[in-house]
């Protein structure tokens, strides 16, 4: 079947979305969105229960000592030219890291989960390295800062100023929807190269060159960049009418497992105005409302996890290509979630291809040819 469609390639206990539905570990993300912090996610994630409060504590200071990074990432950054891939940056960045960690091939449980704690504290503060590093700014230094959670880590080490509480829990927030989403191609990319016995930053390596396919992430940046060329709400009709005239691909809106709309939409959508609200700046939010309206009476079309976290991320200042990278530090969480489940009862990933090509031919000698 094409694109493997409705084809069920193994077993999971980390996240189900059925009925358009969508839960971790049994806990539905209505329940998770509203309640939970990253941390509590990416400790259910990976050991299949809520932590408590000494685990939760334990988790973030373990995240917050493992997320200097070596000095060797900073020097490697600096030979990038600024206007290159950041995704491809990232990639490189996590590949680099395999060189730094003693503990790389052993797959036994205990160190499994110490490399997952180095990996996931460690790609957020690699992506506000790439943005400041690109600008000229210096890194900013772990140890002159103590932030609370993950979210704010990552928005300090980014601007180098402390994030208000509002921005960091909308960014833990978008963390917490974009963590887990089962077997989809980037997590599907990861189970394949660790079902090896490859190991874990391989995995990694490889999930973020799956995402790095526009098919795959990318779309919320083209989300921004529709919002942009709109810019006004005397606009919008006529783009979005153009758009549907034209059988071009309204970017933010349908899903391939969802039928009756993307369940975290509303909570990006909710986060958005309330940032809009906090900014003073209502024209991107108002602008994603009136295209969300317009595109569902017109196509039956609803907005999926990318469409409101665009103006989200675009009020939080974060630079519009790292978009796609603030998706994969959250889902790296659930990356690794995939990768330690993986490796708990592996069998390597071999599926089979159905034949569609030439049979019986008969070998020419080359002066037949």
């Amino acid at each position: 079947m094409a694109g493997l469609a409705d084809i069920v390639a193994c077993e999971s206990s980390i996240c189900s979305i059925e009925n358009s539905e969508l839960r971790y570990r049994g806990y539905s993300i209505d329940d998770l969105a509203q309640n939970a912090t990253f941390e509590e996610i990416i400790y259910l994630l990976w050991y299949g229960r809520l932590p408590n409060r000494l685990e939760l504590k334990a988790l973030k200071q373990d995240l917050a000592e493992n997320a200097v990074l070596p000095k060797k990432i900073y020097e490697l950054l600096h030979l990038y030219a600024p206007w290159g891939n950041a995704m491809a940056k990232l990639r490189t960045c996590l590949s680099f890291l395999t060189h730094f960690d003693d503990e790389v091939m052993d797959h036994s449980f205990a160190a499994d989960h110490r490399k997952a704690v180095r990996i996931m504290a460690r790609i957020a503060a690699i992506v506000a390295a790439i943005d400041r590093i690109r600008k000229g700014l210096e890194p900013i230094e772990l140890k002159t800062i103590r932030p609370t959670s993950l979210a704010e880590m990552f928005l300090w080490l980014l601007t180098g100023e402390k994030p208000a509480p509002i921005a960091a829990k909308a960014l833990d927030t978008c963390f917490v929807l974009h963590a887990e989403h089962e077997l989809n191609a980037s997590t599907f990319a990861a189970r394949v190269t660790v079902s090896t016995m490859s190991d874990i930053y391989s995995g990694i390596v490889s999930a973020i060159g799956t995402l790095k396919g526009p098919l795959h992430g990318n779309a919320n940046e083209q989300v921004a960049r529709m919002l942009e060329e709109i810019g006004e709400l005397s606009r919008v009709e006529e783009y979005i009418a153009q758009k549907i005239a034209n059988g071009e691909r309204i970017m933010g809106f349908g899903h391939r497992v969802y039928k009756n709309g993307d369940p975290r939409a509303k909570y990006l959508q909710a986060l958005s105005g309330e940032l809009a609200e906090w900014r003073d700046d209502r024209r991107w939010y108002e602008l994603s409302l009136k295209i969300e309206k317009l595109v569902y009476e017109q196509k039956g079309l609803k907005p999926n996890v990318d469409f409101y976290s665009a103006s989200v991320y675009t009020y939080l200042e974060i630079p519009r290509d790292l978009f796609t990278l603030m998706f994969a530090i959250s889902r790296t969480s659930g990356w690794l979630a995939h990768i330690l489940e993986q490796h708990e009862n592996n069998r390597i990933i071999r599926p089979r291809a159905e034949y569609s090509g030439k049979t019986e031919v008969k070998w020419k000698g080359i002066s037949e040819r």
